[in-house]
């Protein structure tokens, strides 16, 4: 089986750190493939669209390539397109999904991104010292102490394959107007969310599962950017409901 891995707001397949190999190593008989979203990682140079289905069709472009039927697991904004994904493809070419800490119009604008964070956004997004940005970011989406390596890293990522203001605010009017259809896309699906995430309420995640009948499963305590702070923990899910 084959997985396309979908990262965030402005973050790229770099973001993921680890966890590809720690996938790798925990379902050796299935093939992930970490996607980068236009405008981010090895697409830094292009426009991304201030829509997320524009976005959902620039990544099916670039993943044409790889046999169907694939499997789609998503973090925050990647959730919303692997969602979109998901609604917009036949019968049978989708054949799992994993949502992490998704949000979508289901959700009053209050809990898809908490209020007191709106500033904060802004402001990191326009933000020019790069390594206080990307150190900023992490301690926002990580309930975790963030290691001065891994800011470090992060800066690294940022220097070399630089995401634009442009680019930032396209893809952050993208994620505020999505509204997913109506139909239920899949019979089942893995929704994970947090507790303590401090960007989007969990509820967020819970309108989504009640909405279709879905898996949730919610850590109490870790942050927006739940495979960095609980890897272990949502790899458990993923086995468990994999099994079922």
């Amino acid at each position: 089986m084959d997985w396309i891995l979908l990262r965030g707001l402005t973050r790229e397949q770099a973001h993921w750190g680890d966890f590809p190999r720690r996938l790798h190593t925990s379902f050796p008989d299935h093939r992930f493939h970490a996607v980068d979203l236009p405008g981010t990682g090895v697409h830094f140079r292009e426009a991304s669209p201030d829509t997320i289905a524009g976005i959902r069709e620039a990544v099916c472009r670039q993943v044409r390539h790889i046999p169907k039927p694939f499997s789609l697991l998503g973090l925050s904004m990647g959730a919303m397109v692997a969602l979109d994904w998901a609604q917009h493809v036949p019968t049978g070419e989708i054949q799992n999904l994993v949502l992490i800490n998704a949000s979508s119009g289901f959700s009053p604008p209050w809990r898809r991104m908490r209020p007191a964070t709106w500033p904060r956004i802004v402001r990191l997004i326009v933000r020019r010292e790069l390594f206080d940005r990307e150190r900023d970011i992490l301690r926002l989406s990580s309930n975790r102490d963030v290691p001065l390596e891994l800011a470090k890293q992060w800066y690294r990522i940022q220097r070399q394959r630089p995401v634009s203001s442009r680019n930032a605010l396209n893809q952050l009017a993208a994620a505020a107007r999505f509204r997913p259809a109506s139909k239920r896309p899949l019979p089942e699906a893995l929704v994970l969310a947090s507790r303590g995430d401090r960007l989007v309420h969990w509820k967020c995640s819970s309108a989504i599962e009640q909405r279709w009948q879905w898996t949730l499963k919610l850590h109490p305590d870790a942050g927006h950017d739940l495979v960095m702070d609980e890897p272990e923990w949502v790899l458990r899910q993923l086995d468990e409901w994999l099994i079922r």
